[in-house]
């Protein structure tokens, strides 16, 4: 009755978060469409940048190619983030588990600097292959690299794995961007921004984050299955292989098209799945929708303090996720424990 009564306060909760989340994010767009550097937009602005847009008039073209797409990529990049972070926790069962913290998004950010080095021209659809492709390598290696020694693969091991590997690449992107003499704006890139968004980037990424969306949810329940074991899973007819490989592409095309849009964002997949799970509990069908919404709503919040904090200066907004993001990582990593995905 007990494990009845809960599932059913989990179901309630869930309901309730993301009714929260999508008022929050609702607010969230107002506010940024409204506030920012340029101060005289009024709603008829709003009104005539969506439905009759004239490209002559000042307000109407910063809404239109400046605020919604910056909005747009906001509210993808907290959904990709947070999703990839939680089913990175959920297949590795290691809630500590980030693509930026384990390293995933260094490898992208290496592949993107590379292109804006000796590629410029390359297309934004190129932009995100060579992204995965960057974050496909750097997973390989954190498998091996955990996979090598008497104790073989775990979860510790792969964060440590993961954190050496991404200080490497890390130290090898800063050469690059050095030697370059290009610093001023690849250094912006790797801070992490949404300023420079503009409709390419969504076009281009939005087919891809949707489709990758869709089959987290769709394998959600094969997720929460999966985390009482491989071989219960198995027990109860599922394919762990494949959902482990898809599970994997999932998160490699998500963390990709974040690294694409704004850069090297950490800590957003490694808070909203925690946050998430205190409120839903642990099965994946909560949680992955409950992830996209509050990541998006969190990653909104942020951006638009970002922007705002400092008027005249764009703080980015990967530098302010970090300063949150670090008190939480080490709150995390003293309260882990062995029924994290348990509960």
């Amino acid at each position: 009755i007990s494990m009845v009564k809960k599932k059913i306060q989990n179901n309630q909760k869930f309901v309730i978060l993301l009714i929260c989340s999508l008022f929050f994010i609702a607010a969230m767009i107002v506010l940024s469409i409204f506030i920012g550097a340029e101060k005289s937009i009024t709603f008829k602005d709003f009104i005539n940048a969506l439905f009759n847009y004239n490209d002559e008039n000042f307000n109407e073209t910063i809404i239109r190619n400046i605020r919604i797409p910056r909005i747009i990529a906001d509210i993808m990049v907290g959904a990709c983030l947070a999703v990839a972070g939680a089913i990175m926790q959920g297949t590795t069962k290691n809630p500590m588990a980030d693509s930026g913290i384990m390293g995933i998004s260094s490898g992208s950010v290496f592949s993107i600097i590379i292109i804006m080095v000796f590629f410029p021209n390359i297309s934004r659809l190129g932009r995100i292959g060579f992204s995965c492709l960057g974050a496909l390598v750097v997973t390989l290696l954190i498998y091996t690299v955990a996979f090598i020694g008497r104790k073989g693969l775990s979860s510790d091991r792969m964060v440590l794995s993961g954190m050496a590997i991404s200080t490497l690449f890390s130290s090898v992107t800063t050469a690059v961007v050095l030697k370059t003499g290009q610093s001023g704006e690849m250094m912006k890139y790797m801070a992490g921004s949404a300023a420079n968004t503009i409709w390419l980037d969504i076009y281009v990424s939005l087919p891809f984050f949707i489709v990758s969306i869709v089959i987290s949810i769709a394998i959600s329940r094969s997720l929460t299955i999966l985390n009482l074991g491989d071989e219960v899973s198995k027990g109860l007819g599922g394919n762990v292989t494949l959902i482990k490989t898809l599970s994997t592409l999932v998160v490699l095309v998500l963390s990709a098209i974040a690294v694409v849009i704004i850069g090297p964002v950490g800590y957003v997949g490694l808070m909203v799945p925690h946050i998430v799970r205190h409120i839903c509990g642990t099965d994946y069908r909560y949680v992955i929708p409950s992830c996209a919404l509050l990541g998006a709503a969190f990653v909104l919040f942020v951006d638009f303090i970002a922007k705002n904090i400092m008027p005249g200066f764009e703080f980015p907004i990967g530098l302010l996720i970090t300063i949150i993001g670090v008190p939480f990582f080490i709150f995390a990593s003293r309260r882990t424990d062995e029924n994290t995905f348990n509960g």
